[in-house]
């Protein structure tokens, strides 16, 4: 495939191109994806999350900036809001990052959630495959901050950055949503504010009454991403998490568990089609619904009888 050769020769446009075959579901985009999944799993995937306001977008540009120094090529995945009515996304990462676009050993995309509950688009993963196979060295996936829902970012990254910042009830926030679970470091932006000790003695104390085993205990950090303070700092904590996940293999581990749950969202996926596709329109549901709604029949009885006609009996 002409695309595909083309990407792996370092073309921009080509990648671009792929990217929205795959984002668009193109009828090219498994042909694209089996193409490039060999040349993928090498690149190291950072996660950064945290609630709305919290300076994500400034401190990814700052990071983005100083990983330059240090000679990589970074692919950038911002994950936005998609609107329920125009289902455009409103791409004010892309923005705030725009001087990084014209700068060669960086690729900025930006998505909508298109209505995923997790904040991610389900065509994330497979963006960061195609800038994976591209020769991105790091892959770094900004999600908007959309609450609970966050916490999928786990199943996409390698290491975890949760961003807070005082003054905003964070504490509170971080807690219900679960994000103190799956933080593998922390960042207190905009820590110049009132309210920042408050704010890391209490990450301090959940980190203390978690009962989980860890082999890792997530350092955290203090940033003004608006002045470039603390950065350095922050690179060297995700730095030190991605080694610990090399050295206890950890990180092998964490890249199973992901192929394993992006197998059983494709067979999701797929089984859902089929069920829109061939079982909606059948005349055993078209009955089993009046029957339902009649009460002469239940819905679990129903839906019971439709799988057990779909699937094989012996399985």
């Amino acid at each position: 495939m002409d695309l595909v050769t083309e990407l792996f020769k370092g073309s921009r446009l080509a990648l671009a191109r792929a990217i929205t075959a795959v984002e668009s579901e193109y009828d090219t985009a498994s042909a694209i994806m089996k193409a490039i999944y060999p040349k993928t799993g090498r690149a190291q995937i950072l996660g950064i999350t945290g609630a709305p306001g919290a300076g994500k977008s400034t401190l990814t540009d700052k990071l983005v900036k100083h990983y330059l120094k240090a000679g990589k090529k970074i692919g950038i995945i911002a994950v936005d809001p998609t609107s329920p009515f125009s289902g455009g996304a409103i791409l004010g990462d892309r923005i705030r990052m725009n001087d990084l676009t014209l700068d060669p050993n960086v690729f900025i995309r930006s998505m909508g959630t298109r209505g995923s509950l997790g904040g991610l688009s389900r065509k994330t993963s497979d963006v960061a495959k195609l800038m994976d196979a591209f020769g991105m060295d790091l892959i770094i996936i900004e999600t908007v901050g959309v609450g609970q829902s966050e916490v999928d970012i786990v199943k996409s990254a390698d290491t975890t950055l949760v961003v807070l910042v005082p003054g905003l009830g964070d504490d509170i926030q971080a807690i219900k949503a679960g994000i103190l679970e799956i933080g593998d470091v922390f960042a207190i932006n905009k820590a110049d504010r009132d309210g920042c000790d408050k704010l890391n003695v209490e990450i301090e104390m959940m980190l203390d009454l978690d009962g989980r085993p860890r082999t890792w205990r997530p350092p955290i950090n203090r940033t003004v991403a608006s002045r470039d303070e603390g950065v350095d700092e922050l690179i060297e904590s995700l730095d030190a998490h991605f080694a610990h996940l090399v050295q206890t293999g950890e990180l092998e581990t964490r890249r199973q568990a992901r192929t394993r749950d992006e197998i059983l969202g494709m067979l999701e996926e797929q089984i859902g089609r089929f069920v829109s596709r061939v079982i909606v329109p059948s005349e055993s549901f078209t009955k089993g619904l009046k029957e339902v709604e009649a009460r002469t029949n239940d819905p679990y009885s129903l839906v019971n009888s439709l799988v057990a006609n779909i699937f094989p009996k012996n399985l």
